[in-house]
This record gives C-alpha cells, sequence and structure tokens, in this order.
C-alpha cells in the first residue's frame, strides 16, 4: 500500500527550484495576493499526471493527508489521485471522494486545482441528485468554495443542462473577486457553446450590471460587431 512518505519522496525528488520561482509568480503568491503563502515544489502538471497511474490505489485517508501538504504541487497531485478513484469507484467510493472533497475545500486553495478537479468530483456526483450543496457553496465567504461551486457546472454544461449555472451566475453578479468574474464568464460561454440563445437571453437581462470582465469572457467567442454592442451597451 502507498504510504504517504512514498508520494511525497517521489514528488520531491521532482522538485525544480527555478520553476518554482516562475509558478509562484504566476500563481500570485505575494503577500495581499490571491495566492498568498502557498509554495511550490516546481513540478509541472504533465509529469505529475504521468505518475497517477503509478500511484493508482492510493488510499483515501493518504489521499486526505496529501491534501494537508505546503506544497502546492502535492495538493495538486492528490486531486489528481481523488479524481482517479472517484473515476474508477462504485458508489460507496465516490460518494467517499465526494465527501472527503468538500471536507477539505479550505485545501482547494488556488484557480488550477479547483479548475482540474470541482467539475470531475462535485459536478459528476451531483449530476444526478439536489445540488443544494452548490448553493450553500456559491454564498462561502471563501473565494474556493465560490468558485467550486460555478466551476462544478461544467459537469451540467455538458450534459446540456444549463439552469444551475445561469442561476449560480446571478448570485456571482454582485461578486467583487475577479477571479469568479473570470469563471463566472467562462461557464456563460461554455453556456452559449451549446445553446447560444440561452446565454443571450441572460445577457440581455444583465449585462448592463455584469462586471467587466465576466461580460469580457462571456462573449469572447461572439462576432466582433456583437461584441462591440455588448461591450458599448447597444445591444439590441
Amino acid at each position: 500500500m502507498t504510504s504517504l512518505n512514498t508520494i511525497q519522496t517521489r514528488l520531491r525528488g521532482m522538485a525544480d527550484p527555478a520553476t518554482a520561482v516562475n509558478l509562484q509568480r504566476f500563481f500570485k503568491t505575494a503577500p495581499e495576493q490571491y495566492g498568498a503563502g502557498d509554495v511550490f515544489l516546481g513540478i509541472k502538471v504533465p509529469p505529475l499526471r504521468a505518475l497517477v497511474k503509478i500511484f493508482r490505489g492510493t488510499p483515501p485517508r493518504t489521499i486526505a493527508a496529501l491534501l494537508e501538504s505546503e506544497f502546492h504541487e502535492e495538493r495538486f497531485f492528490a486531486l489528481l489521485l481523488l479524481m482517479d478513484f472517484y473515476q474508477r469507484g462504485g458508489t460507496e467510493e465516490k460518494q467517499l471522494a465526494y465527501d472527503l472533497y468538500l471536507a477539505h475545500t479550505a485545501r482547494i486553495n488556488n484557480w488550477d486545482l479547483v479548475d482540474v478537479s470541482a467539475p470531475h468530483i462535485v459536478g459528476e456526483f451531483l449530476a444526478d441528485k439536489p445540488r443544494q450543496a452548490l448553493y450553500a457553496l456559491v454564498q462561502s465567504d471563501s473565494l474556493w468554495e465560490r468558485r467550486i461551486a460555478i466551476l462544478s457546472t461544467f459537469n451540467f454544461i455538458r450534459r446540456k443542462e444549463f439552469s444551475d449555472t445561469l442561476h449560480l451566475a446571478e448570485h456571482l453578479l454582485g461578486d467583487t473577486h475577479d477571479l469568479i468574474h473570470k469563471a463566472t464568464g467562462w461557464m456563460l460561454r461554455e453556456v452559449g457553446k451549446r445553446d447560444l440563445a440561452t446565454e443571450e437571453e441572460f445577457l440581455q437581462r444583465h449585462y448592463r450590471n455584469m462586471p467587466r470582465n465576466m461580460l469580457r469572457y462571456a462573449i469572447e467567442r461572439f462576432p466582433e460587431a456583437r461584441r462591440r454592442q455588448y461591450l458599448s451597451g447597444t445591444i439590441r
């Protein structure tokens, strides 16, 4: 059975200090930035993904311990292992993975950690269940829990189910954080890829009160003339 120490020894042996410096800058880890205090080993994503097969079968309690790591890449790898555990598991394993995920949201604390995992664990688990958990998360004081809420709906969007995305997006119109504006605009854009009329109906009701970056992300793929109409407030 794979131990926490075995995984951490392997990951720390892959560390690259120069890459770590670049990643810490990219993920805004300076004081008062959104990732303040996060620490990086300097491992890029493809090598982490390649290790999943090697450490497949890591028990949930070890994954949970890895999620508590101070190192960003160890938390990222824990989420990759948890996704694999979820995808390969039966009903009990999926429930366990979902519960473990929601119990550790404080450690899923940067946008890449949320984006790689939320649709594939939270969204997938709730696909055929009541979704009240998302409406609790979207009201959280935690930036990352709010992002988990809206990103989880990517799973529903892929199934051409848009109502939860739109309801959560309405709630987030007044959010103050740019990372939420971008995530919400991204999900609205994904709705539009499947059903442009549904996206435009939402936008025409809300675009005047929408944070600018949310709108920009939502209309990114629109024809240029249509984009200008939205941005100038002259849409018809």
